[in-house]
């Protein structure tokens, strides 16, 4: 559970709907057109400008964004190191029976025991980056466009609103409460956009910055240990991939 993005929203949405039931009742907030234009409205203008497939494996991505689990790299330096002393000393077969959670590392210890030169197993890992990094950045566009649209479609149902009003104008008690509706359309783009759709776009985009870097150190140290680096050397190289406090001093 990414606990910063669960703490965001949440905290984020109590401050809108304590302002609204500051403001007055909560239910003048309400209004179901208003609803239907701008949040189903909004995906059914977004789903036009992808495939249904891309639609929905973008909706995928953005709920991971909240059971999202960032990869260690300090963990995966030492796990590497580790493996790395094995095939040093036992050969590359012996990492056969090696217990790797990471299905990544895993994938790369397994082209290593099959024999492939170190091109092929930095050619096939390296399209498995590409591939998974295409698939955050579509993520992404998809849930930029929702913030791009939900604005728009809320003035749409401002203006539909206004032209409602002033169809009415006859009965000067029901402006007030038809300006309202109006504006609660506007409203309701503003928070689809601002409290969705950016947020997570640029949450989609912080963790494939993450798991790229996590999967290009995994990389190198594979190719280390099909060099037969030494173990040492393969730990210094991997290191610069930690950030400055992180990483550890001479004295250590």
């Amino acid at each position: 559970m990414d606990l910063g993005t669960l703490v965001g929203l949440v905290g984020a949405i109590a401050m809108v709907v304590m302002a609204m039931v500051l403001g007055g009742s909560i239910i003048t907030f309400i209004d179901i057109p208003s609803v239907l234009i701008v949040v189903v409205g909004t995906h059914f203008v977004v789903m036009m400008t992808y495939s249904l497939n891309e639609f929905l494996a973008a909706a995928s991505s953005g709920m991971k964004v909240l059971n999202f689990k960032a990869m260690d790299n300090e963990e995966l330096i030492t796990q590497i190191v580790e493996l790395a002393d094995i095939a040093r000393k036992s050969g590359l077969l012996a990492l056969e029976g090696a217990e790797i959670e990471q299905d990544f590392l895993k994938k790369g210890i397994g082209l290593l025991v099959d024999g492939h030169d170190g091109e092929v197993v930095r050619s096939i890992l390296e399209k498995d980056v590409k591939m998974s990094s295409e698939r955050h950045a579509l993520g992404a566009r998809v849930f930029k466009s929702m913030a791009d649209v939900a604005p728009a479609m809320g003035m749409i149902g401002t203006l539909i609103g206004l032209v409602a009003m002033l169809s009415n104008m006859d009965d000067p008690k029901s402006i007030g409460p038809a300006m309202a509706v109006a504006l609660l359309t506007t409203l309701y783009g503003a928070i689809m956009a601002n409290l969705v759709g950016i947020p997570i776009s640029d949450k989609l985009n912080m963790r494939d910055r993450e798991e790229t870097v996590s999967k290009t150190l995994m990389i190198d140290g594979l190719l280390g240990i099909q060099a037969g680096q030494n173990p040492r050397v393969i730990e210094q190289v991997l290191h610069g991939y930690l950030k400055e406090g992180k990483r550890p001093t001479a004295e250590d």
